[in-house]
């Protein structure tokens, strides 16, 4: 029958007792939780910005001169090069989309209008101008100005998120290495009798580390699971703006339990070795 190893031997610093089970996983979770939720929110934005440059960027409306034909202005301007496609907008299409604002239009004398979509967001100074030589009297509203404004804004906010997830790991770090800094003050005299025993530096450290990684992997571990719901909630509330729902970034997100194990070895090891130098 085989001895059962005593539980001193497995953890003769007694970090067990030393360093909680409890605090340290939970205070990491609600660190994965705000980064899971950063990573959704840069890739959101990512999403907004390359639809917005993508699509309403390139569209373009024409508001033809009174009494003028949409139709054979649609085929015109669908000549002009740079243009992809060139679509007569009806009374009853043009009637839905100002209801929000006029209610019902349909008595109202409603401008003739063509739709463009360009190929290119470059190709709209030229056909701009190539509008106006063809149809003088015409009006054109570009969507490149709000557009750029849009992706701006998406662009910042996607920042924003970067810095979040950047300041969420200095969180993290800062409360494994007060949580470390605990464990150390709760086993010195255990940690300086076997270091005068001839435990080395890097014994004692990696045994630190090994708990406090464990810990903060198992904490990370839990808050993904935790943000994984919230991140397909904001995919569906984002899914009318991006024409779909939203692309998890699951690459990024699969970081997230490894990297908090890995920032916890560090800052563990670095805490431990620091603290040691200091001992006669």
């Amino acid at each position: 029958m085989a001895k059962r190893t005593p539980a001193r031997a497995k953890d003769p610093l007694g970090l067990r007792r030393a360093v909680s089970g409890w605090l340290l996983p939970g205070l990491v979770a609600a660190m994965a939780l705000l980064a899971a939720i950063a990573l959704g929110g840069a890739e959101a934005a990512e999403a907004l910005a390359r639809r917005w440059e993508g699509g309403a960027a390139a569209a373009m409306l024409v508001q033809l001169p009174q009494g003028s034909d949409p139709a054979p202005a649609a085929q015109q301007l669908a000549a002009i090069p740079g243009v992809a496609e060139a679509t007569a907008m009806d009374q009853a299409r043009l009637s839905a989309l100002l209801h929000p604002w006029l209610g019902d239009a349909t008595g109202l004398p409603l401008p003739a209008m063509v739709e463009l979509r360009l190929t290119s967001t470059r190709q709209a100074e030229a056909v701009q101008q190539a509008i106006a030589e063809m149809l003088p009297g015409a009006a054109v509203e570009a969507h490149g100005v709000w557009v750029a404004r849009l992706s701006a804004l998406a662009r910042s906010l996607q920042a924003m998120a970067w810095l979040t997830l950047a300041l969420v790991g200095g969180l993290a770090a800062a409360i494994i290495a007060v949580a470390t800094r605990a464990g150390i003050a709760a086993r010195r005299d255990t940690i300086t009798i076997l270091h005068d025993m001839g435990a080395t530096d890097g014994a004692i450290s990696r045994r630190f580390a090994g708990r406090v990684a464990w810990l903060a992997g198992c904490g990370a571990c839990c808050g993904l699971a935790v943000a994984l719901p919230l991140l397909f909630g904001l995919g569906q509330l984002a899914s009318p703006l991006l024409g779909g729902g939203l692309e998890m970034p699951w690459p990024a997100l699969a970081t997230l339990v490894p990297g908090a194990a890995l920032i916890a070895w560090v800052t563990a090891q670095s805490a431990v070795r620091m603290w040691l130098k200091r001992l006669p």
